[in-house]
């Protein structure tokens, strides 16, 4: 059934916390509950202060139908139309557009937190956010790393969690992250790239995939040329790859990293798994900056936001593209709705 069709009860729950008030979270929120392909796919509750709101809708010049609750109490339970869970922290007079500020950073961290206890008690399915800046956030949270890490330490999560990019036709995962390149090739082990290949199939499943095809791209030039260039994809990534097709994971590789994606955009492959970050986020920018979703996949429940930052340099312009952000709304409902028809 799809879900946008599907009766209320049956409506994934989605927590939207607005981002950074300083760039286009406001005007992207505001544009997304004008949307009514996004607002009919799921329950959308929104997390943030009225006064912020408004000034998106201002901004993108639309007009918002939505329900207000001033506490979680008075959140209902079933709902059609957006709900916006009024903070009341914050008047957007009070931030400079286009600057990092502790208010900012104050705002979007209270929301995603809000957010996070909403899912964490179960009273929605996914969580979403429009974008945030990490340097303001920083302000209020110095040891403030990246959502991953703040997620795992809020939720005191003992598993393994992954950020995945994903395009309409295309995912793409990593074994290692926000490290220096220099640490890249210690870090690249046998057990890693099986976590990662076990949880981007997982992740395709619940996003809508059957069989996800996964190639794996190589570590070295030319995926190490029989060892000319390196070790790393005979000694650990063929081994490894054999343990998780014996999983009936399918998965293909090691490739050539400099040919991958190529042959992942002529749909030779539904995602790509990449050693480190670089390698697989400049091809998915380059291939489609302006409708990348991200997703924090391995935790209790899904977190997606657009690939793209806070944009100051737009910001309060009205010109704001809300493709990435609609793509991480509908991907957002699709797995809220798939998780609801596991759990009936």
């Amino acid at each position: 059934m799809d879900v946008a069709t599907t009766p209320s009860p049956l409506r994934p729950r989605i927590a939207l916390a607005m981002g950074d008030p300083a760039g286009i979270a406001p005007e992207l929120t505001a544009r997304l509950l004008a949307d009514r392909e996004v607002t009919s796919s799921a329950q959308l509750l929104v997390i943030g202060d009225r006064r912020v709101l408004d000034e998106g809708a201002r901004v993108a010049g639309v007009t918002l139908d939505i329900v207000h609750a001033m506490s979680e109490d008075s959140v209902p339970t079933v709902h059609e139309r957006p709900v916006l869970l009024d903070l009341g922290h914050l008047d957007p007079k009070n931030v400079p557009v286009g600057q990092i500020s502790l208010a900012g950073g104050s705002f979007a961290l209270q929301n995603f937190k809000s957010a996070l206890n909403l899912a964490n008690a179960g009273r929605v399915d996914v969580v979403t956010f429009t974008p945030f800046n990490k340097a303001a956030m920083r302000l209020v949270h110095p040891s403030y790393e990246d959502e991953i890490v703040f997620v795992t330490e809020m939720l005191d999560f003992k598993g393994v969690a992954s950020e995945f990019n994903i395009l309409p036709q295309l995912w793409n995962a990593r074994v290692t992250s926000h490290v220096p390149i220099s640490g890249v090739a210690s870090l690249i082990t046998g057990d890693g790239i099986l976590r990662g290949l076990r949880l981007t199939n997982e992740a395709m499943k619940e996003g809508g995939f059957a069989v996800p095809r996964i190639a794996v791209a190589g570590l070295n030039p030319h995926a190490g040329d029989g060892g000319n260039f390196g070790r790393e994809e005979i000694d650990i990534i063929e081994p490894i790859l054999a343990v998780a097709r014996s999983e009936g994971i399918n998965c293909h590789g090691p490739v050539p990293p400099d040919t991958v994606f190529v042959r992942a955009r002529k749909g030779e492959f539904d995602a790509v798994l990449t050693m480190y970050h670089d390698q697989g986020q400049i091809a998915m920018k380059l291939i489609g900056f302006d409708q990348g979703v991200t997703l924090l996949g391995g935790f209790p429940f899904p977190l997606l936001t657009p690939a793209h930052g806070s944009a100051y340099d737009i910001a309060g312009k009205g010109v704001a593209d809300p493709g990435a952000s609609r793509a991480a709304l509908l991907l957002a409902a699709r797995m809220g709705a798939q998780r609801r028809r596991l759990a009936a």
